[in-house]
Parts: structure tokens; C-alpha cells; sequence
């Protein structure tokens, strides 16, 4: 099979207004509005294809085609035991995917989602809903909940709005790899697997989004932290309490059975090994990395990645009685210099994150970085972690996730 990538500006897609009941897509480049028919197309007919969204690439379907939903599976390699998101483009879509109301063909949206809808969707948010006989079993692997989001890039919505019928779709890469945030990452893992890749540009967000649960036993509660913030929850009306799963408590019995993804399996490796410093003070955490680095080289020539973040200050001086104010970036290339004690030569590869006082540029950098150092053939990527809040929580996450050794305080 030939991948072909064909590019989408996302500024020529535009919508009717910001109500999300039933928005209307209006495409204003014939050459845009040509891709997407083609995209619609191939899904109508139970194709696989790659899109872009706020969060990562995802790998697309149909969602209420079981014969598409297991092409997913099998083009990612995907463990058929770990569930797929729907993804809608207007709540009227929504409804009727839910089970009906008494004496009626649509569902209804839970109350206590209500405001959260009306917060946060369109975005990297993902929320769990009873499930309907419209939706395969093959995408909820026989759960009783589905898992639905409304994304906010322009591409996918158009898309799915053309289409007339959700859309499944997991990060578009082979199982276990970091997450693609380019039309790049994911040739290299899809060419020859898929016909169509909808180059989008880079994705804003950069990590999978927060996947909520308000209605199971044991809500509120985030099942995956992502790109909505558990803050940002949090300040909503009723979800002071809210919980996070492996963090505030864990279900075995949930994790082994689970309702949605990036619970049970490991993910986000590169072929490197990962080695994630987690530790908060930072002088402590590159004092770590450099040692790190230095029994590495003592085991003969090494390639080493490193993934550290940068801290920007401000300094200010008075300059003709007026204060001005100049960012100062340090930590960058902090570890090219390190030596071993022995005649090994060690490679070192570094990539910045991002400011450490700002995690959505870290969050947007990391599967990227990943992959970065992963291209360079680099035996081990040594990561430094950052505070677990804002978009550090979701960042966090997904180290664990991808490290072979975790070093802690």
C-alpha cells in the first residue's frame, strides 16, 4: 500500500458559531474541501487513515463499523483488550450515540457532564458515558461505558462532520511508540499501513487528552491525565473532590479490565532505553544525570540523549530612569560537556524541552523530543521530570510510562 500526506492549512476551515449543538463547517480552499472529501471517502468505506488533532495524530474509522474498528487494532498492533475513543462533532451527534430516553430515539447527556461540556469541549478532553448498541463492542472491548470527546481542531470536526458518523481514533503509531505529534512521526511508523495521512501541522498540545469519569463507582475521578488540567477541573462546580487514578487510589480490578486507554499497558517508549530523574530539586536532578552520564561512559563509547527543560528569569536595570526587563535562559547544554573517568568517548545528544515554569511547552515538546533522540540511533535518553502540576501531571505520566529505571529522591 502507498501512503500518500497531503497538507491542510486548518485556517481554511472555519465554523458556523460557537454553539456545539449542531455547527455547520464552511471550507473556504477548493484544494482543502477536495482532501476531505477524499478522506470521507476512504472512511466511509472502512478505511484506516491518519488526522491531526489538538492532542497527537490520531488513527481514524469509523467508529460504528466493527469491520474498520478491528483495521485500527491490526494496523497499530494494538492489544485488543484496550478500548478506543469516539470522537463526535456536535452534541446532537452526541445524543444519538447515547442509549434512548423513554419514548424517545435520542439519548441524553448526563446532568452532572453539563458544565463541563460547556467549559471544555471542543478540546482535549474526554469523558466516559454509558454505552449504546450503536457502538461496536469491538471499540469498548464488551465495557458497558464508551468514551467520547468532541476535539477541537479544525481538521478532525470538518472531517467527522462530512462524514455524518463518529470517528474512532487512537494516536496514530505503532503500539507502545511515543505518540506522533507530526505528519512525520507517523510515516515512520504507518508507512505502507495506511493510504492517507492529513498533514495538519504540529499538534498544540502535544500529550493524549485527560480522560474523566463522572458517572462510575468510584467518581469524580481522571483515569489518564492530558491535556485538560486536573486544576482546571478541579474549579468546577461539585469536583473539589475530584480524584486521579494512580495517584490518589488505584483499582487492580479496573486496570486489568479497563474502560479506557492508557491504564493497563506500557507506552511512549522509544527503541532507547528511557531513564526518567525524578526528582524536584534541580540542581539535585543534574547532579543525578550527570553521574548518570558518567557510568555510562564507563562502559566504553556511548550515544546519550538527554531531554532536560531550560529556566528563564528576568532580569531588570535601570537604564535612563526606567526599569527594563531581560530574559535570561540558562540550563541549556548543560551535560555536553561531562566526561567519563575512562578512555570512553561518550556522544551526548541534547534536546530542550522547554521552560520548566511553563509544562504546556514542555508537554508539547516531549513526544517529539522522544522521538527526536530516537532517530539519532542514541542508546539511552536520560529525561529530567518536572513539578507534577498544570500540564507536569500528564508529562509525568507519560515518562513513567515510557521508563525502563525511574530514579527518585
Amino acid at each position: 500500500m502507498i501512503t500518500r500526506v497531503k497538507t491542510i492549512d486548518p485556517s481554511t476551515i472555519q465554523f458556523s458559531s460557537d454553539d456545539i449543538e449542531d455547527p455547520q463547517v464552511h471550507v473556504t480552499d477548493p484544494v482543502t474541501l477536495s482532501i476531505l472529501k477524499e478522506a470521507a471517502k476512504l472512511l466511509t468505506e472502512d478505511q484506516v487513515i491518519a488526522v491531526p488533532t489538538e492532542t497527537v495524530y490520531g488513527l481514524a474509522s469509523n467508529a460504528l463499523s466493527p469491520i474498520a474498528i478491528k483495521k485500527i487494532y491490526s494496523v497499530k498492533d494494538r492489544p485488543s483488550d484496550n478500548p478506543l475513543i469516539v470522537h463526535v462533532s456536535s452534541l446532537k451527534m452526541l445524543r444519538s450515540l447515547l442509549p434512548p430516553k423513554e419514548n424517545s430515539n435520542i439519548g441524553e447527556i448526563p446532568l452532572i457532564y453539563e458544565q463541563i461540556i460547556k467549559n471544555f469541549w471542543p478540546g482535549p478532553l474526554t469523558i466516559l458515558l454509558p454505552k449504546s448498541l450503536l457502538i461496536p463492542s469491538e471499540v469498548t472491548c464488551g465495557q458497558s461505558t464508551v468514551a467520547m470527546r468532541f476535539p477541537s481542531h479544525p481538521i478532525t470536526r470538518a472531517l467527522i462532520s462530512l462524514c455524518g458518523f463518529p470517528l474512532a481514533a487512537p494516536s496514530a503509531n505503532a503500539s507502545g511508540r511515543p505518540s506522533p505529534t507530526l505528519a512525520s512521526h507517523v510515516l515512520m511508523d504507518l508507512n505502507g499501513k495506511i493510504s492517507l495521512i492529513i498533514d495538519g501541522g504540529q499538534c498544540n498540545h502535544g500529550v493524549e487528552s485527560t480522560v474523566f469519569d463522572a458517572i462510575g463507582s468510584q467518581a469524580p475521578v481522571i483515569l489518564r491525565p492530558g491535556g485538560l488540567t486536573f486544576e482546571s477541573l478541579r474549579r468546577m462546580p461539585g469536583m473539589e473532590n475530584i480524584r486521579i487514578y494512580n495517584k490518589d487510589f488505584v483499582d487492580k480490578k479496573l486496570e486489568m479490565v479497563p474502560t479506557t486507554p492508557g491504564m493497563k499497558y506500557r507506552h511512549y517508549s522509544p527503541n532507547a532505553q528511557v531513564i526518567l530523574v525524578d526528582v524536584c530539586d534541580k540542581h539535585k536532578s543534574h547532579d543525578i544525570m550527570k553521574r548518570e552520564i558518567r557510568q555510562m561512559g564507563e562502559n566504553g563509547e556511548r550515544a546519550i540523549g538527554i531531554l532536560a527543560t531550560r529556566t528563564s528569569y528576568v532580569t531588570s536595570n535601570e537604564e535612563n530612569g526606567k526599569k527594563n526587563g531581560k530574559i535570561i535562559s540558562s540550563d541549556d547544554h548543560l551535560f555536553s560537556n561531562v566526561k567519563s573517568n575512562s578512555r570512553g568517548t561518550i556522544k551526548i545528544i541534547e534536546y530542550t524541552l522547554g521552560d520548566s515554569t511553563h509544562p504546556e511547552q514542555i508537554a508539547k515538546e516531549l513526544f517529539k523530543g522522544l522521538r527526536y533522540l530516537d532517530e539519532r540511533n542514541v542508546d539511552c535518553i536520560i529525561v529530567e521530570g518536572i513539578p507534577e502540576k498544570e500540564e507536569g501531571l500528564a508529562i509525568m505520566n507519560r515518562l513513567r510510562k515510557a521508563a525502563s529505571k525511574i530514579i527518585g529522591e
